[in-house]
C-alpha cells in the first residue's frame, strides 16, 4: 500500500477581497465625510437665517411682556430694538413675532403670538390712547376669558412703557372678546 504525502498547502492572500474591503471603507467614509459636510452647512445656514434676539449691543432697551408659566404672570424680558422713528410699533411687532431665547423659554416664559397671519397694521397715538390695529383672524385671539385676556395685556403692557401711552383702544373692536 502506498502512502500519500499530504501536500502543504500555503495560503495565498487574496488581493480581490482585500481591494473590495478597501473600497468598501472609503465609500463608507465618504459617506459619513458627506452627512458631516452636509450637517455643517445646514447648520451654518439656519444661524444665519435666525433673528438676532439679544445680540445687539446698540439701540434703545425695551420689555416685552411675554406669559411666565412658573409665576403665573406676565413679566418682562429685555430687548434692544434698532435705533429708528417708531420703537413702539418696532417693540408691538417683536411681541407678536413671539422671539424667546432658550433661556427664557427654560426660565417659563411661553407665549401663543407667532401666528402667520397675526399682523399689526397701524398703530396711532393720539392724547394718551394708543390704537393698535391687527388683522382679525377668526378663532385666533378667543379661547377662553384667560386666555383673551392674556394676549391683550401682554400688548398692552408693551405698549404702556413708552412715553404717552396712557391706555391701549384693540382694532377691531371684537379682536379680545372672549
Amino acid at each position: 500500500m502506498k502512502i500519500k504525502k499530504a501536500k502543504k498547502r500555503t495560503k495565498r492572500l487574496d488581493w480581490r477581497w482585500l481591494w473590495w474591503s478597501a473600497a468598501f471603507l472609503l465609500f463608507i467614509l465618504i459617506v459619513l465625510f458627506g452627512f458631516w459636510a452636509l450637517g455643517e452647512l445646514t447648520e451654518k445656514q439656519a444661524a444665519d437665517q435666525r433673528p438676532a434676539i439679544a445680540d445687539q449691543t446698540s439701540g434703545t432697551k425695551i420689555k416685552l411682556y411675554f406669559y411666565n408659566e412658573r409665576s403665573a404672570s406676565i413679566l418682562p424680558v429685555e430687548r434692544i430694538i434698532p435705533e429708528s422713528k417708531a420703537p413702539l410699533r418696532a417693540a408691538i411687532q417683536m411681541l407678536i413675532n413671539g422671539e424667546l431665547t432658550d433661556e427664557e423659554k427654560n426660565a417659563g416664559f411661553a407665549t401663543e403670538f407667532p401666528h402667520p397671519g397675526f399682523k399689526l397694521i397701524r398703530a396711532d397715538l393720539d392724547k394718551g390712547t394708543l390704537t393698535l390695529e391687527f388683522t382679525d383672524i377668526p378663532g385666533f385671539t378667543t379661547g377662553g376669558a384667560s386666555r383673551v385676556e392674556l394676549l391683550a395685556d401682554q400688548i398692552e403692557k408693551t405698549a404702556r412703557q413708552f412715553p404717552g401711552v396712557r391706555s391701549v383702544r384693540f382694532l377691531p373692536d371684537t379682536l379680545f372678546q372672549p
